[in-house]
């Protein structure tokens, strides 16, 4: 067959990459920007991918920015962005165009598949009824619309497009087994066959939206701790013993990436168009958001100790990724935090090793020259590794930990003032 992944990011293009490598199907990889499609051809990830990497390195992967390149296709597989708004509104305009482009190609028999992340009811509500009045076809009955959320994990060494388990949902059980199969051919692992296309959206969301509820928790205790003077990562490690009914989740300067902070707002928006407030789910998006600030704040404060305020002050912001150890700037607390920083006057050093090009300093000693405080945003290997002498020497005076990298009992007998999140 021949399969076309319309989207070449950090989910379509491993996607790609691994139904090139382990099946005999003929795949094409569709992508608008042009430049990523020449990264590609040149063997290149455009990604910051380990396993993608080495796949391109042993495979050739076909891929083409011209539209006319979909036609004859069997299988589409949609793994373009689905970001939300200014107002945290859901955007599904990547997902609208690539099923509108896809429909300009669409033969009887065709299957589209859907990986991008999207809220219950998109597929039945938009996106059938948008495919049936461009084609004239019946789902169900002249092509088969399936979904499969995407489970990617940027920089993540042991899990990855080809052991992480999927589940998924389409227009029937026929086309749900056989879209899962085709899956079982590439992936070594649980392919769980969903009874609809909503359920099968709906683990996604739940995924994404459990994990930002225990996060805003922990964020929450951190608050709290901080005023009680309690170490809120000791007491988690702590608790993080038992050997049941608790799962670890750690406080920082803010939730960052392509899902957390996003897939919440499209179940919140949903829910509402059927009548439903979704307190909880938005008031754990409103602490997390709040943690940029929140860290603005300890460093306030940690300069206050100092009479120093962040107006003129030398502070060099580590980290503008939202993740450890990958160049990933989606929906970064980093960059809330240099905002922040910008507007209150700050003489701001940024320094991250991924991001040479939006960094003012070549290295992280040169972003310690001189500077007054430091607030570690992002918790690269390079940054672990900093020490109180290596700050002493440089005469730093402030540290904020928004990641909690640092070993905190090493400051003790140092006049470095250091601050975590609920440290």
């Amino acid at each position: 067959m021949k399969i076309s992944v319309l989207g070449l990011g950090y989910v379509g293009l491993p996607l790609a990459a691994a139904i090139t490598k382990l099946t005999n199907h003929n795949v094409l990889g569709y992508d608008i920007d042009s430049s990523k499609v020449e990264s590609i051809k040149q063997g290149v990830s455009p990604i910051d991918d380990e396993q993608c990497g080495k796949d391109l390195k042993e495979i050739t992967l076909n891929v083409s920015n011209e539209s006319s390149s979909l036609s004859e296709t069997d299988i589409f597989i949609v793994c373009v962005p689905t970001p939300v708004l200014d107002d945290y509104m859901p955007d599904l305009t990547p997902v609208i165009g690539a099923v509108t482009e896809v429909c300009n190609h669409l033969q009887k028999g065709n299957v589209i598949i859907v990986e991008s992340t999207i809220n219950p009811g998109v597929c039945d509500e938009v996106l059938i009824p948008l495919v049936e009045e461009k084609t004239g076809m019946k789902a169900g009955v002249d092509f088969d619309l399936a979904h499969c959320p995407e489970r990617i994990n940027p920089g993540d060494t042991k899990w990855n497009v080809y052991n992480i388990p999927r589940n998924i949902g389409s227009t029937s059980d026929e086309a749900t087994t056989r879209t899962a199969n085709l899956y079982r051919e590439f992936i070594d692992a649980e392919i769980n066959e969903m009874p609809s296309l909503k359920t099968a959206e709906a683990t996604k969301i739940i995924e994404n939206t459990f994990r930002d509820i225990n996060i805003a928790f922990v964020n929450e205790l951190a608050k709290s701790f901080d005023v009680l003077d309690i170490d809120l990562k000791t007491v988690i490690d702590a608790a993080a013993n038992k050997p049941f009914a608790f799962m670890p989740h750690y406080p920082s300067c803010g939730v960052g990436g392509h899902c957390i902070p996003v897939d919440p707002y499209y179940l919140i928006e949903r829910a509402k168009q059927s009548g439903f407030d979704h307190k909880f789910l938005k008031l754990a998006r409103e602490i997390n958001n709040s943690m940029p600030a929140y860290t603005v704040g300890l460093l306030a404060d940690g300069l206050n100790e100092f009479s120093k305020s962040i107006k003129g002050t030398k502070i060099a912001l580590l980290g503008l990724s939202y993740k450890a150890n990958v160049g990933d700037l989606r929906q970064s607390p980093s960059l809330v935090i240099q905002k922040e920083l910008e507007e209150k006057g700050a003489d701001l050093i940024i320094y991250d090793p991924h991001f040479l090009g939006r960094s003012n300093v070549n290295s992280l000693d040169d972003a310690l020259e001189g500077a007054t405080a430091i607030v570690i945003a992002t918790d690269h290997n390079e940054f672990k590794a900093i020490t109180p002498e290596m700050l002493q020497a440089k005469g730093v005076k402030v540290v904020i930990d928004g990641k909690n990298c640092l070993d905190k009992a090493s400051f003790d007998d140092s006049d470095i003032a250091y601050k975590g999140i609920g440290r």
